[in-house]
């Protein structure tokens, strides 16, 4: 593959570009035969002839920059042939040198498959997201859509992250080094990359913090041989006993990275001298695979026998292996000048995945785990990578095809900031995501710069302007276009709030009407004639006048019609008797009104339901409906004394329910009423009653005992909870009532 010839080179990146090739066809010649880099050439000759490629804003040459990307990836990440392909094609299938089909055609799906998911990212990166954040990573993984895509944007940040030093702009190489820390660094260590994540991390100082990053670089320098020494000493008679025992094992100190040593640094608010632990040191042995945790524990005993070992700083990674598949065995035991140092205890296999990650799965069988939704995926990895001993590598990374995040849609701010949704969510769903009042007067929206109605369902990716209106109100018809909870809820609270405007208005144009009349209109009078005049809420009454659907005259003669019946009320009549075994007269339960609303299980509404006998729920209660064998769903009040009972024998028939609206009819309540023995008490428990106007006494029976006191059972005809509430606290202060419950 002699790209010599090529113009657009400097005489240093030919030279650069023979060598990048040669190592690349060394450490692929098993996976890409000498047809695929004859193809290959011919395509990026072309793209070099037809001057589509251009440098970036580093000055790097994209042709070597992606040979050097596919070299990572081949040897540090582990990945083959199409993602070698992908690497080496994508910019050319983005400036159109090479269509995505021809690319089909030439080299197979799975690499057309890689290179759309690097474009998809690369997309991405063009909406200038704020990439910091947790949704960031979420809608990289969702839009990537193949695990190595992954990879090789990874090891394309690590090649970008080693060549930007004397390059491009002092604002520029922060930016890199902040997406970096932020974003690729956690994506590494999520994928077990542990030699890329400490790179990043350290690359990531050397542009951020240089002043910090070469102070501890040349303290650690310093330093070094003092610790060789030191090492030397410790690890010399832990190596003759392992000796004796015949285990095969070699043993290497590793000075912690310059980030981990500055983050240790802050976190202990000491200086570079008061970080003891600078180096990690680790015994690797070269055990079969059924022997590995036995030979591990015994490299553990032989260690703790010679030094004091911390039992606080016990890990094992040996038994439950850690999400992202890594192993092994840490102790710290305290070394020759009271120094503590940590040991390392791991097999050549374990060693290798906690070095290279998941790629070293190519050769080793994985660790199941559960967890989050990316580790979740990670496992789904680890399970494929156990059967590749039957599989190809094809049908393999066909099972990395992965949808994480098929529940959700990931959306962006023009400027930037990066929105999560449920899967279905519309432009007005976002529009209430951003504020409450961008959502309340939300008119449309720019979807990737074209308008579109408030209706319109977004996808991932998709970069999300939204129009408002100070004119524009919401409206009844939105609870049918958004779906969260949120948007719904504040839809509600709106339109609630203009019913309220409204009836405020009609309510004040009928009280100048009264006042015209010379009229001062009784609340409780005024609402016996709204339910007399067929309005079940008031907001429903005052929204008729708004209207005009109900003359404001025709309810002034109503009311007066109303009020001239109630003239002349009867009085209530008593007997100077005892007041035991008292009974006063049962009244007929008839025409209670239609039925209040009742919302079942969330959204079921108009469904028959009875009230249950054993509890005599009202409106307002706390309830739950429970779907019986053959008498259908019965209403229970929460506190039911049946209500444990049911729940946990029969919690499968359960159902969420809750009242809407305002209370439209009547309902039996019993009150069990305790006090003194006198006729009078009656007189005076069914005046209160008399003088409350929507309140029906149904019956009224009392039993006497010996000691003075009465106890009986009061029955009464309720509109809601709240007004039961108001008429216990007036019957509790009636003189000789001492309880009274209901």
């Amino acid at each position: 593959m002699n790209m010599e010839e090529l113009a657009t080179f400097r005489n240093e990146e030919r030279v650069m570009l023979v060598e990048t090739v040669k190592r690349l066809q060394g450490l692929v010649a098993e996976v890409l035969n000498p047809e695929d880099f004859h193809k290959i050439k011919d395509i990026l000759f072309r793209a070099v002839e037809t001057e589509h490629l251009r440098r970036d804003k580093f000055g790097l040459n994209p042709i070597l920059f992606d040979l050097q990307t596919a070299v990572i990836t081949a040897e540090e990440v582990g990945l083959n042939r199409a993602s070698i392909i992908s690497i080496m094609l994508h910019n050319c299938v983005s400036v159109g040198v090479i269509g995505i089909e021809e690319v089909k055609k030439e080299f197979g799906e799975d690499v057309a498959h890689i290179i759309r998911g690097i474009l998809r990212v690369n997309e991405l990166y063009a909406k200038n997201p704020s990439i910091e954040t947790e949704n960031f990573r979420d809608l990289l993984l969702s839009f990537a859509e193949d695990m190595r895509v992954i990879f090789i944007i990874i090891a394309d940040r690590v090649n970008l992250m080693r060549q930007i030093k004397d390059r491009g702009t002092d604002e520029e190489r922060r930016r890199v080094a902040t997406e970096a820390a932020h974003l690729y660094a956690p994506l590494a260590h999520k994928l077990g990359l542990y030699l890329i994540k400490r790179e990043l991390e350290d690359l990531s100082l050397k542009y951020l913090e240089p002043d910090v990053f070469y102070m501890i670089k040349e303290k650690l320098s310093a330093t070094r041989a003092a610790r060789d020494l030191y090492i030397a000493r410790f690890i010399a008679p832990i190596e003759e006993k392992l000796k004796e025992t015949g285990l095969q094992f070699h043993i290497k100190g590793r000075t912690k990275s310059i980030h981990s040593i500055w983050q240790k640094m802050l976190k202990q608010k000491c200086q570079f001298e008061g970080i003891y632990d600078l180096f990690a040191i680790r015994i690797i042995l070269d055990s079969a695979l059924e022997k590995e945790k036995q030979d591990c524990w015994q490299v553990f005993s032989i260690v703790t026998d010679m030094y004091r070992p911390n039992p606080k700083r016990l890990r094992d990674w040996l038994s439950v292996p850690k999400s992202n598949g890594y192993e092994s065995l840490h102790i710290t035991v305290m070394g020759p000048e009271g120094k503590w140092v940590e040991i390392q205890i791991r097999t050549e296999r374990m060693d290798e995945i906690a070095e290279r990650g998941l790629a070293a799965h190519w050769r080793y069988k994985g660790v199941k785990d559960s967890g989050t939704k990316l580790e979740d995926w990670l496992q789904d990895i680890r399970s494929a990578l156990e059967h590749h001993e039957v599989e190809s590598d094809e049908n393999l990374m066909d099972r990395f095809k992965v949808d994480l995040y098929s529940d959700e849609v990931f959306v962006f701010t023009p400027k930037g900031d990066l929105f999560k949704l449920p899967k279905g969510a519309t432009v007005l769903d976002f529009a209430f995501q951003i504020h409450t009042n961008v959502g309340a007067h939300c008119t449309g929206g720019k979807v990737n710069g074209k308008n579109v109605h408030i209706g319109t369902k977004l996808q991932s990716g998709d970069q999300v302007e939204i129009l408002t209106s100070q004119k524009q109100l919401p409206k009844r018809d939105w609870l049918n276009i958004a779906i969260t909870p949120r948007a719904r809820a504040k839809i509600r609270q709106s339109l609630t709030e203009q019913e309220m405007q409204v009836s405020t208005f009609a309510k004040e144009a009928l009280e100048r009407k009264f006042k015209n009349k010379k009229i001062e209109p009784e609340e409780s009078l005024m609402m016996r004639l709204i339910k007399r005049m067929g309005y079940k809420h008031v907001t429903e009454f005052y929204k008729a006048i708004a209207e005009e659907v109900l003359d404001v005259n025709t309810v002034i003669e109503q009311y007066q019609e109303l009020q001239e019946r109630d003239a002349n009320p009867n009085a209530f009549s008593t007997e100077q008797r005892s007041a035991g075994n008292y009974v006063a007269p049962v009244q007929d339960d008839h025409a209670q009104g239609n039925a209040d609303v009742l919302v079942l299980d969330n959204n079921l509404k108009g469904v028959d339901y009875s009230l249950a006998k054993c509890c005599n729920p009202i409106y307002g209660d706390d309830v739950f409906g429970f779907v019986t064998v053959n008498r259908g769903i019965k209403v229970h009040r929460k506190d039911c004394p049946n209500a444990q009972l049911l729940r946990e024998r029969m919690g499968y028939r359960v159902l969420r329910a809750r009242w809407a609206g305002k209370g439209s009819k009547q309902y039996p309540v019993t009150l069990h009423v305790v006090g003194h023995d006198d006729i009078g008490i009656v007189s005076n428990i069914t005046s209160v009653l008399n003088k409350e106007k929507n309140v029906m006494m149904r019956g009224l029976s009392i039993q006497t005992s010996e000691d003075g006191l009465f106890s009986g059972q009061l029955t009464v005809m309720i509109d809601d909870q709240n007004q039961l509430t108001q008429l216990i606290k007036k019957l509790s202060a009636v003189k000789g009532v001492k309880n009274i419950v209901r």
